[in-house]
């Protein structure tokens, strides 16, 4: 399965964001459960953040981050992306 990056940059208050959170690391969970490979974290600059999971296709990566919830809660802009790995 191909990888995929989801490049996002807040757009909400941090209060309200911040009440997706756990909600989102319960969203990645699940993904690491169903075998995507999922990793997540933000910037050390704060204001945005990478997904990183593995998907069988962009549509299925698309249908995946639409249920991300600060994707569905309207908290981050984002880009996705297929990430072509050149060296491990």
């Amino acid at each position: 399965m191909p990888w995929f990056v989801k490049i996002e940059s807040g757009k909400v208050d941090k209060t309200i964001f911040d009440q997706y959170i756990p909600a989102h690391k319960a969203f990645v969970q699940d993904l690491i459960a169903k075998g995507h490979q999922a990793k997540t974290g933000y910037w050390a600059k704060m204001g945005g953040g990478m997904l990183l999971f593995k998907a069988a296709s962009l549509d299925e990566a698309q249908a995946i981050i639409a249920l991300d919830p600060l994707v569905k809660n309207g908290c981050v802009d984002y880009q996705l992306y297929e990430w072509k790995i050149v060296v491990e």
